[in-house]
């Protein structure tokens, strides 16, 4: 966990624990809702972990889309653990409460895996921009190596950018309220439990998401504007359908996380009058995504159907018809 500055102590500090109090205004029936998360986590686990062991078993799949495919899949069933194993507890055991440094740690992590996804579809848009605009130096570009160093840098990044946001709440002076109308430590909603000035937080709240999800969404969408500029070029329609059905996988899931972080950002404006819709918004924009990202691969990709057949033992089946 996040260890809370020494500097930071109990003059900054007045309360020891928050409180999560669930979902705005429906707080007697949340509870119900925990049928359909713990459905969605336990399809973002295994889905993901079957696509980590076909990509692991089969040598078919060692090839840089995978790789990265792969990482993804660490990512997201990570993203799913920081978030709804709390939630559960908090609907079937009314274990509300969490400690400061938890919850400073949780939203850390949060961060983090959100800004690794980002980033990690990236990766993936270069890797299609790479394999389709310049299939020449592709080979000897996107090796293991430049994986291995794309990765590594997104998770630099993304520590350091996002070691600031839990820093800087935890410098926040809480001296009264700890209740937190939320089903996780979302940062705007614990440092509005602050009693001192938060215009630092909520600017370098601001920038984070301009910096780094607002250069990856301009670089990800570029890459895809270079890749239909490129794709349109070629002569063959055979050849067009191939590398439009390679990257529609990618776009579907990219649009989607892009569009729902800006879908819940704009819903947060609206948070007062209707506190309910950022949260569940928010809950599910980390839900979702890693339960549906291994789902579309799975339809969209032939390749990756079979492997996930053979995997679980429907291989040989599958090829006598």
């Amino acid at each position: 966990m996040i260890p809370v500055p020494s500097a930071l102590n109990s003059s900054h500090l007045k309360i020891s624990e928050f409180i999560l109090m669930g979902f705005p205004g429906i707080h007697r029936w949340q509870h119900w809702l925990s049928l359909p998360l713990v459905l969605l986590y336990l399809l973002a686990l295994s889905a993901n972990l079957l696509i980590l062991i076909t990509i692991w078993q089969d040598l078919t799949f060692h090839k840089p889309m995978y790789k990265f495919l792969g990482i993804l899949s660490i990512v997201d069933a990570g993203l799913a653990t920081t978030i709804i194993p709390k939630i559960l507890a908090i609907f079937w055991f009314n274990a509300k409460t969490i400690s400061i440094p938890e919850c400073f740690t949780q939203i850390y992590a949060i961060h983090w895996f959100v800004g690794m996804e980002s980033g990690i579809f990236l990766c993936m848009a270069f890797d299609r921009y790479m394999a389709i605009c310049h299939p020449l130096y592709y080979p000897s570009l996107v090796t293991d190596t430049f994986i291995f160093k794309a990765a590594t840098s997104m998770m630099i990044r993304n520590s350091l950018l996002v070691m600031p946001v839990p820093v800087l709440a935890a410098m926040r002076h809480y001296c009264s309220g700890n209740e937190i109308e939320h089903c996780l430590c979302s940062n705007l909603g614990v440092i509005s439990l602050a009693c001192d000035d938060i215009t630092v937080n909520r600017f370098y709240q601001l920038a984070l998401a301009w910096v780094m999800i607002g250069s990856d969404m301009t670089l990800v969408f570029s890459s895809y504007v270079l890749i239909l500029r490129s794709v349109l070029k070629l002569n063959s329609t055979e050849a067009i359908s191939k590398a439009l059905s390679t990257c529609s996988s990618h776009l579907i899931l990219i649009l989607f996380f892009y569009t729902s972080i800006i879908v819940v950002s704009v819903t947060h404006l609206a948070g007062r009058k209707f506190p309910l819709i950022p949260v569940l918004l928010n809950v599910l924009h980390n839900v979702i995504p890693p339960a549906l990202n291994p789902m579309v691969y799975a339809f969209r990709t032939q390749e990756l159907r079979l492997g996930f057949q053979k995997v679980l033992g429907h291989g040989g089946e599958m090829s006598r018809k």
